[in-house]
């Protein structure tokens, strides 16, 4: 886990975060092998992730994550962005507005950026709701934008 992470140790300190723009987590490579595991699991075998070949000829040029594989990649990316101790549990409840304005070709190394949209009180902890990018290394545009709830049970 990268040493930059911002640790978060209870509401008033999560607060104390919205509106900043918190450091990056590592950079991630998405590898073909990640990409194939991710197609496996649901079931999404289309060439443009898998077939080299014709990805080529296509209109990336190579193979390229599944956009919900990016969006996946937030569990990974999060908790190296923003740590939340002295919280027994952490569930996600679920995600607002996501978009995929690039894709990510095999091979690319991603990292997550966050800043905390707001805090409120839930029985028995917190909801916290995060703005998320996912950027692509040397790409101007990010690969997903997503706006993450999760909640923080104590």
């Amino acid at each position: 886990m990268t040493s930059t992470v911002t640790t978060i140790r209870s509401a008033d300190e999560a607060r104390s975060l919205i509106g900043v723009d918190l450091r990056p987590s590592d950079w991630l490579e998405v590898t073909a092998e990640r990409i194939a595991a991710f197609a496996d699991a649901t079931g999404d075998h289309q060439w443009i992730h898998l077939d080299p070949v014709r990805a080529a000829a296509g209109p990336f040029g190579k193979p390229i994550a599944h956009g919900f594989l990016t969006l996946s990649l937030l569990p990974v990316l999060t908790p190296q962005i923003v740590r939340f101790d002295g919280f027994g549990m952490v569930v996600n409840y679920g995600t607002d507005r996501v978009r995929f304005p690039a894709p990510v070709p095999v091979g690319s190394r991603v990292r997550g950026t966050g800043r905390i949209e707001s805090v409120t009180e839930v029985p028995g902890g917190i909801q916290v709701v995060m703005a998320v990018v996912i950027e692509i290394e040397n790409n101007s545009k990010p690969a997903c934008v997503v706006t993450s709830v999760s909640r923080y049970y104590l």
